[in-house]
């Protein structure tokens, strides 16, 4: 269960907030006022902060600047403030997203989820991720397999980088396609098995028999330790 910072004076949107956190799975924490949200994100254990910027002590553009100075946890604005130019200054500043008052719960949810899924892809991209003999690098763009350098181009690390990340689960053709060449190609599959046959070359010890990279029969491919 994540713990989400609300950062809101007002104790109706407080409330609310706090159900659409709870139905959607978070444990909500509260601040009422720009201080209160400082310290508590300095406490840690905060996964993401929805940030009023109409807060009573401090402008919330200054409590966002002061967060993102020194954290790089997603950060949502919600607030009544619709101007376009304070919703510039706020995604200029690193918000990660900004919604208006009124607000959908399930919309908010939504663009809570992918906020934390991208935190949570940049925090693993900055760590090398093993799967038994391959270690990828994603901040350095570097592979070695049995402690053996490896060359690939970018589709291929791409690819790779999908397949270490669902850690031995199926990746079907069209998520591969989708994550690496775009929506426009999702039935594209001799695309992908171009990438394939180079994949196995490079990091198999018998590409004619690959143990590494599985195939699953129309369905898609996987990695097997």
């Amino acid at each position: 269960m994540s713990a989400i910072l609300i950062a809101e004076d007002e104790p109706a949107i407080r409330r609310l907030l706090a159900t659409i956190l709870t139905r959607g799975g978070h444990e909500p924490a509260f601040a009422e006022n720009g201080r209160e949200a400082l310290a508590i994100v300095e406490r840690g254990g905060i996964a993401a902060v929805l940030l009023d910027l109409g807060l009573p002590d401090r402008d919330g553009l200054e409590i966002l600047s002061a967060i993102r100075s020194r954290h790089d946890l997603p950060i949502i604005v919600v607030t009544a403030r619709n101007d376009t130019a304070e919703k510039i200054a706020a995604l200029d500043l690193g918000a990660d997203d900004y919604v208006t008052k009124p607000f959908d719960g399930d919309e908010l949810l939504a663009r809570l989820r992918s906020a934390l899924r991208r935190a949570g892809h940049a925090q693993q991209a900055d760590m090398p991720m093993r799967f038994g003999p391959i270690v990828l690098d994603g901040a350095r763009h570097e592979v070695t397999c049995r402690d053996a350098p490896v060359t690939l181009t970018p589709r291929e690390f791409a690819v790779l980088q999908a397949l270490v990340e669902a850690g031995g689960r199926v990746l079907t053709h069209a998520a591969l396609l989708e994550r690496v060449w775009g929506k426009a190609h999702v039935a594209d599959v001799d695309y992908l098995r171009v990438v394939m046959r180079a994949l196995r070359l490079k990091l198999e010890r018998d590409p004619a028999q690959p143990a590494l990279i599985r195939n699953e029969p129309g369905i898609g491919y996987r990695l097997a330790d």
